[in-house]
């Protein structure tokens, strides 16, 4: 007999990109999934189909067990917008777009609500309950954490209005967290914006390609366009602002450019997508990450004042930016900094279902903390080659050990096994390993294997108890979130893996939370004397990461793979 307690409880990420849905029944989680790894659609936007079929048949129940679907955001507080948008006739650099400004936010509002209410009619035996999308961002990286208390800084480009908070929380009691928010930022002053405007104007993909531009970054000299930032995004005591006169403010239409004919006259004209990259789309890129950084620096000191916390948990889009997260580490502004495996809005799907569980009176109590592997597995799948007549398969009597030789002797190898990683990185079970002491190993992986710009780096994963010999860190990074200064070791023997910045975005591997992985860099180390991998997503540039067996399988026949362990299956070409 059911209590006042909602058991079971549905997330959504949906119509929005990312789309992901997750699942908790009597408040333990019984998975997450990103729609993009079942459906082959990168950021898909759509319904997630895929993954709430999944994550039914997962827990054995129908749509109609369903108590609660919490969606990860509320339509009134798009309104919010609409007032103030008045006060921007008054200014000649925001008047021509104030009154779009207040159709497009209003707009945005009819819609979501239209949404929910569409959800309500897929599930009209539970009810439908909208969360603040910045609530489950700051629930979702709390409860990830498994700590007690600690800070928690949210950056992102738009949450119906709020694009930056930060907030204090604690466990009342085990698995009761409560959060509250000290300080919220509102649209236009939005880091996301800024940086998904730049990425435009750089000739890469908004909303995607953000990392690129990230990893351009490093090759650039940032002084030439400093000044240009420090007026766009000024600083302020609570935060920072924006200068519409750079950055014109947001309309929630097509058609309204994000960047001004000024900002583009002191920088440089737009890159066209396959234009060569030059030395001034360096430097822009370059100007734009100092400016993030000093920016996240600076919330993450006022986040320290406002809380007293000695942790900060940080999530939103903005949180992948692993430089700036590094720079916060950095900095010891903090004693340690947490970013959840899914730190952008997919992860919101959790963070919704968790508040909706809380909010009806119900406890967390267990699945989020610390877990990153929440997707499908396919154990023992059945490898039918039909699709693909190149490729052939055998099972080696030792996987682990087979697996670490054929890396030593240098050949890139997908790696598919366990369940489906939650978030933008592949953390071992979806992933194409490498051995990072081989000539010429990234200039192969960019070009015959991931098919990107040469300038993009690997990320490397170490096991964590010889993480310092290489990183100096100084914390755990078991979700690949950070970028790390390297010792003069890792400059001697895995030159590979750093960046012409002088970093690395590692992932710190444990036995308990990935013994197969583990186990394969102990038996790599064995043969090599370093306990390090090259450690990149099973996908090629465009694609997201395999979710499936025959993703996985595409992806060998398509790429310059040297051979793909599925499970256990050694499939070579």
């Amino acid at each position: 007999m059911r209590t006042s307690v909602p058991s079971v409880v549905l997330g959504l990420c949906s119509y929005t990109h990312d789309s992901a849905a997750a699942l908790l029944v009597d408040g333990e989680l019984v998975g997450f999934v990103e729609e993009e790894r079942l459906s082959q659609t990168k950021h898909t936007r759509d319904y997630p189909r895929n993954a709430v079929q999944w994550l039914l048949r997962e827990a054995d129940i129908t749509a109609g067990d369903v108590d609660i679907v919490a969606y990860n955001f509320r339509a009134y507080r798009y309104l919010a917008a609409v007032p103030g948008a008045v006060g921007l006739l008054h200014s000649a650099h925001t008047r021509q777009r104030a009154l779009p400004r207040m159709a497009g936010f209003t707009k945005v509002a009819v819609r979501t609500a239209r949404r929910t209410q569409a959800l309500s009619r897929m599930f009209p035996w539970a009810r439908v309950r909208p969360v603040l999308h910045h609530r489950t961002h700051q629930m979702y990286a709390f409860a990830a954490s498994g700590w007690d208390s600690a800070a928690v800084l949210v950056v992102d480009s738009l949450g119906e209005t709020q694009t930056t908070t930060i907030a204090t929380a604690r466990q009342r009691a085990p698995g009761w967290p409560q959060i509250r928010t000290l300080r919220a930022l509102h649209d236009p002053a939005s880091l996301g914006y800024v940086y998904g405007a730049v990425t435009e104007h750089l000739g890469w993909r908004r909303g995607d390609e953000e990392g690129t531009v990230m990893a351009l970054a490093a090759l650039g000299d940032p002084a030439r366009f400093r000044g240009v930032f420090a007026r766009a995004v000024r600083l302020t005591p609570n935060g920072f602002s924006l200068d519409p006169a750079l950055f014109p403010i947001r309309v929630l239409t097509s058609g309204y450019p994000r960047l001004s004919p000024r900002f583009i006259a002191e920088t440089c004209p737009a890159r066209p997508a396959h234009a060569p990259v030059e030395q001034v789309h360096r430097d822009l890129a370059a100007a734009l990450q100092e400016r993030i950084d000093v920016v996240m620096l600076h919330l993450a000191r006022r986040a320290r004042t406002l809380t007293g916390s000695p942790r900060l948990c940080v999530g939103g889009g903005v949180a992948t930016n692993c430089v700036s997260i590094g720079q916060i580490v950095a900095a010891g502004i903090f004693e340690e900094v947490f970013v959840p495996p899914a730190p952008g809005d997919a992860g919101t799907a959790i963070g919704a279902a968790a508040v909706t569980h809380l909010d009806a009176g119900g406890w967390l109590l267990s699945g989020i903390a610390g877990a990153c592997y929440l997707g499908p597995s396919f154990p023992g799948p059945e490898i039918d080659l039909t699709s693909w007549p190149g490729l052939s398969t055998h099972t080696p009597e030792d996987p682990v050990e087979y697996l670490a030789e054929q890396l030593a002797e240098g050949r890139i190898v997908g790696l598919f096994q366990g369940r489906v990683e939650a978030g933008p990185r592949a953390l071992g079970n979806r992933s194409i390993l490498a051995s990072p002491l081989n000539n010429g190993v990234v200039e192969r992986l960019n070009a015959t294997v991931k098919f990107r710009e040469p300038f993009r780096p690997f990320a490397p994963m170490v096991l964590a108890d010889h993480a310092a010999d290489y990183f100096t860190l100084g914390q755990s990074a078991p979700f690949m979130s950070m970028a790390s200064g390297v010792t003069d070791l890792a400059r001697a023997h895995i030159p590979a893996v750093i960046h012409a910045n002088g970093t690395a975005r590692l992932q710190t591997v444990t036995k308990g939370q990935n013994p197969f992985v583990h186990a394969v860099l102990e038996a790599f180390k064995r043969r090599t004397g370093v306990p390090v991998l090259i450690n990149t997503s099973l996908n090629v540039k465009g694609k997201p990461i395999c979710g499936t067996p025959r993703m996985a399988l595409d992806c060998l026949a398509s790429s310059g793979l040297d051979a793909l362990l599925l499970e256990g299956r050694w499939v070579t070409k």
